[in-house]
């Protein structure tokens, strides 16, 4: 079943999300749902908890678009509950970004290139994985959805003040998608 989008203004993408257990109700449903939201029309390579309105430490990605660019990421496919980045190092690299939230608007984002992550997948199997590059980013990318965070609270303050007639646009519906979005500012 196809999940409406939370437009940014919404409250819920800016709180902090918490711990589930492992008989959240329908859960597997929960994260089918979440990857057909995902792969609709090829939107997203990752969708988090909150983007859906559930203020849950809960993410799906699936990197395999960008298995071109870095073979690692052929079958990059998880889900990441209760997700804890323990550990960040390498060099802080620049790269794109968009959203799924903030439809429209893409940015360059400095994030470390390498990271170690905690996690439970869906079958509740405990991991601490390395990972890095493209996959380390989409992980974080995602990681911060659950810590609160926009990719636009990483740009600078001048940048986004240059934004927010957009992502005020974005808030009250002014803005083409080919996805379902609930908009927190009524037109």
């Amino acid at each position: 079943m196809l999940i409406p989008i939370l437009a940014y203004g919404d409250p819920v993408l800016k709180k902090k999300a918490v711990e589930i257990s492992r008989d959240y109700p329908d859960l597997q449903v929960l994260i089918d749902n979440m990857f057909e939201t995902m792969y609709y029309k090829e939107i997203g390579v990752g969708l988090a908890a909150p983007q859906i309105g559930l203020s849950i430490r809960l993410f799906v990605v699936d990197g395999s678009p960008y298995d071109d660019e870095d073979e690692s990421l052929t079958g990059f496919k998880k889900v990441f509950i209760n997700a804890k980045i323990v550990e960040t190092s390498g060099e802080i690299c620049k790269m794109n970004e968009g959203c799924l939230s903030i439809p429209t608007i893409r940015e360059s984002i400095p994030r470390p290139d390498n990271i170690v992550v905690e996690y439970y997948d869906r079958d509740w199997n405990h991991h601490r994985e390395a990972y890095s590059g493209i996959g380390a980013r989409i992980i974080q990318h995602e990681y911060d959805h659950i810590e609160g965070v926009l990719f636009t609270d990483r740009i600078s303050p001048l940048r986004r003040r240059l934004l927010q007639k957009k992502l005020n646009d974005i808030s009250r519906g002014n803005v083409n998608v080919e996805y379902k979005m609930k908009f927190p500012v009524k037109k």
